[in-house]
């Protein structure tokens, strides 16, 4: 168990949902010395290395700096996007509901960094746990003393705010996320203009994943270098990796960045159930590419995950095993995307549930050849033909399986 899994889930198990336990436990720290310095805080996240842990793996600092240089508006909105609704995901409803103090610590502190004053905390509303528990930790900050230095600091009254998201898979989007907000159908925005530039109700938006505000009150209290050494080969931190599937002891497991997938799968999932043998593993949730035996020395972070030409997405891992088809998970996994499909983009909504019903023939034995041949043709015609990247993540996985399992496919055809 590394430093920080020791701070962000056993330590908050103690203190649960008081803020006065929080700050005993040394929560607060980082805030304070956000409140003596502002300024230094995007510059300690660059040095940091903390990068967005919602699938992206994109510079927070950039992210950041982004916003905080949009001076052309007095309103600010910063949306904590806790939306996630993926197969295999489960990361964030163990913090909201575990250490609730943090992540609005952290949502604070990048607050003051950026010139914010209204913060979100937007949930997926089947996790009532999550939101209760937000709700009570809200509370407890709004009656605190520490509102007052927060907006002396600040300049302008902070708005906490819980809500529910659309309860749709797309409302996890950014763009999307911000049409829910406003309370409108959560359909994804083209850009330009980004979000950073013209987000809620025209103004500068920034929208970040819990785990990635959960860091930032420990990069403050503990700097720069320790996250730096929490982190294997040139990785920064850890991650909080979904275990799933066919494994001995599945869960979350916060763990060194770049931690590699036999260690995972092996010494914390406790191997494979019944003593099978692994036979690939979702990456990053069913959005993305699969990753095989051979793979399994890789090491989990973003670059070496991309290396082998997959995503290490939010870091969900669903473990499959020998015995298992790979058409029939593929088939349900893209029956998701075509259920979950907001509608807007005629190309996603007919080709995921063209795609689905390819699927299903095929998976159920009365798939011809030419029904491969269209299932691959979709991958070849679709890519970036949607707004957001749902449509490319259900091609991902299609074409990664067809890459990695043809043989599979080809079994299943009627001849």
């Amino acid at each position: 168990m590394s430093q920080l899994n020791q701070v962000l889930l056993h330590e908050s198990n103690r203190v649960g949902a008081d803020l006065e336990a929080w700050f005993a436990a040394a929560g607060g720290q980082g805030l304070a010395k956000a409140l003596a310095a502002p300024e230094a805080i995007i510059p300690l996240i660059r040095e940091a290395g903390l990068r967005g842990l919602g699938g992206s793996g994109f510079p927070t600092y950039k992210k950041w700096g982004f916003v905080a240089a949009q001076s052309n508006s007095k309103e600010k909105y910063l949306i904590c996007n806790g939306n996630e609704d993926e197969p295999g995901t489960f990361k964030d409803r163990i913090l909201l509901q575990q250490a609730p103090h943090q992540v609005i610590e952290g949502a604070t502190i990048t607050a003051l960094a950026c010139g914010i004053n209204h913060i979100i905390f937007y949930i997926n509303p089947d996790q009532q746990k999550s939101i209760e528990a937000m709700r009570e930790a809200v509370s407890q900050w709004q009656a605190s003393e520490q509102i007052a230095a927060i907006e002396k600091v600040l300049g302008k009254t902070i708005e906490y705010r819980v809500l529910p998201s659309s309860g749709h898979y797309i409302g996890g989007e950014e763009t999307a996320a911000i049409e829910s907000v406003e309370g409108k159908f959560p359909f994804p925005r083209g850009k330009p203009p980004f979000p950073a530039e013209s987000g809620v109700h025209g103004c500068p938006t920034l929208i970040n994943n819990m785990e990635t505000l959960s860091n930032v009150p420990h990069i403050l209290r503990n700097g720069a270098e320790w996250f730096q050494g929490l982190g294997l080969g040139a990785s920064t931190g850890t991650k909080i990796y979904c275990l799933t599937g066919d494994v001995l002891y599945p869960g979350a497991y916060e763990l060194p960045m770049g931690t590699p997938l036999s260690t995972l799968i092996n010494d914390y999932g406790g191997g494979m159930l019944l003593d099978k043998k692994l036979k690939a593993v979702f990456t990053g949730g069913p959005s993305n590419t699969l990753l095989t035996p051979k793979d399994l020395d890789v090491p989990l972070d973003y670059e070496s995950v991309r290396e082998r030409q997959s995503s290490l997405g939010t870091g969900a891992m669903i473990v499959i095993s020998e015995g298992t088809g790979i058409v029939k998970r593929v088939s349900e996994y893209v029956s998701f995307f075509a259920h979950s499909s907001c509608g807007q983009c005629p190309p996603c909504k007919t080709g995921t549930h063209y795609a689905a019903l390819l699927l299903s023939k095929i998976d159920t034995g009365q798939g011809s050849r030419a029904d491969l041949d269209a299932l691959e043709n979709l991958c070849t015609i679709l890519p970036g033909a949607g707004r957001c990247h749902m449509l490319d993540g259900a091609l991902k996985v299609m074409e990664s399986s067809l890459y990695h399992f043809r043989h599979e496919y080809e079994q299943a055809l009627v001849l």
